[in-house]
C-alpha cells in the first residue's frame, strides 16, 4: 500500500496554518499539525484533516528553538514513512518602530521567522529530494513590500519576511535538480478566525478596506487556496515564486 502524500504546517493551529490544513486534507494525505502551545486548536485542526478523510497527528513546540524543525521533520518521516509537502506558515507580526527596537526584540523576529525557515528548510530538503511532486510553501507577508505613510509598518517583521523570500528563491535554484519547487505566497490583511480583527479599531480597518482594491479583507482559506495550488502536483514548473494573495493592495 503507498504511504500517504505527507505534508507538514508550521504555526496551524489557528488562521493561515489551520485554513492550509484544512484547504491540504483528503484521502490519501497525511498531516502533521504543528503549534508552539495551543493544543486544543491543533487537535481540533486534526480532527477536521481526519473527518476529510487524511491522517493528522499534532505536535507542539516553539519554532524558533534551534532543535524543534529537525525534530518536526523526523517526525513526519517516522509516523508517516517520508514528507512531500512542507508549508512554513509559523510566526508573528511585531509593529515596533525602528527607533525603538532592541536587539533581543529583533533577534526574536529573526529566530522565529527567518532562521526558522532556513532551520526547517535545510532539515526538509533531502527528505523532499526523495518524496513524490514535492513542494516547500512559505508564508511571507505584505509587509516585506508595503512601506507607505498611511500604512503601519512593521520594520523587523518586514526585514524577516523579506529574508524568507530572498532563501525561497535561493533554495528553487538549489532544489531544482531533485525536482522540490520552493515558492511563497504573501498574504494582505488578512482577517483572524472567530476572534475578529481586535488590532486596530473599526475605523482604522475601515480605512484599510478602502485601500483593497476588492474591498475587503483576505481571509484564511483565500491564502489557504493559493497554498495549496502551490503544494500541488500540478505546479511542478512553478518555482522561486512570490504569489500575492492581498486583494490587490498596493
Amino acid at each position: 500500500m503507498p504511504r500517504p502524500r505527507t505534508i507538514l504546517v508550521t504555526g496551524a493551529a489557528s488562521g493561515i496554518g489551520a485554513a492550509c490544513c484544512r484547504a491540504l486534507a483528503g484521502p490519501g494525505t497525511a498531516i502533521l499539525v504543528h503549534t508552539r502551545k495551543n493544543a486544543a486548536g491543533a487537535e481540533a485542526v486534526a480532527e477536521a484533516v481526519r473527518a476529510a478523510g487524511g491522517l493528522a497527528e499534532v505536535m507542539l513546540g516553539d519554532i524558533a528553538d534551534p532543535a524543534l524543525p529537525a525534530a518536526l521533520v523526523a517526525r513526519a518521516q517516522a509516523r508517516f514513512g517520508g514528507l512531500d509537502v512542507v508549508v512554513a506558515n509559523a510566526g508573528f507580526a511585531d509593529r515596533t518602530p525602528v527607533a525603538a527596537l532592541t536587539e533581543a526584540g529583533f533577534a526574536q523576529s529573526m529566530d522565529t521567522v527567518l532562521w526558522a525557515f532556513l532551520r526547517l528548510a535545510q532539515a526538509a530538503m533531502p527528505v523532499l529530494a526523495r518524496g513524490e511532486a514535492t513542494r516547500l510553501v512559505a508564508i511571507s507577508s505584505f509587509v516585506a513590500h508595503v512601506f507607505r505613510t498611511d500604512a503601519t509598518i512593521f520594520p523587523a517583521t518586514a526585514a524577516a519576511k523579506a529574508g524568507v523570500e530572498a532563501l525561497v528563491r535561493a533554495l528553487a535554484v538549489e532544489a531544482a535538480a531533485s525536482g522540490t519547487t520552493v515558492n511563497a505566497v504573501a498574504p494582505g490583511f488578512t482577517q483572524k478566525d472567530a476572534t475578529g480583527h481586535s488590532a486596530m479599531t473599526p475605523a482604522q480597518w475601515d480605512a484599510v478596506r478602502a485601500r483593497i482594491p476588492l474591498g475587503r479583507l483576505g481571509t484564511p482559506a483565500d491564502v489557504a487556496q493559493a497554498v495549496a495550488y502551490l503544494a500541488s502536483p500540478g505546479a511542478g514548473y512553478v518555482t522561486g515564486q512570490v504569489l500575492h494573495v492581498n486583494g490587490g493592495l498596493i
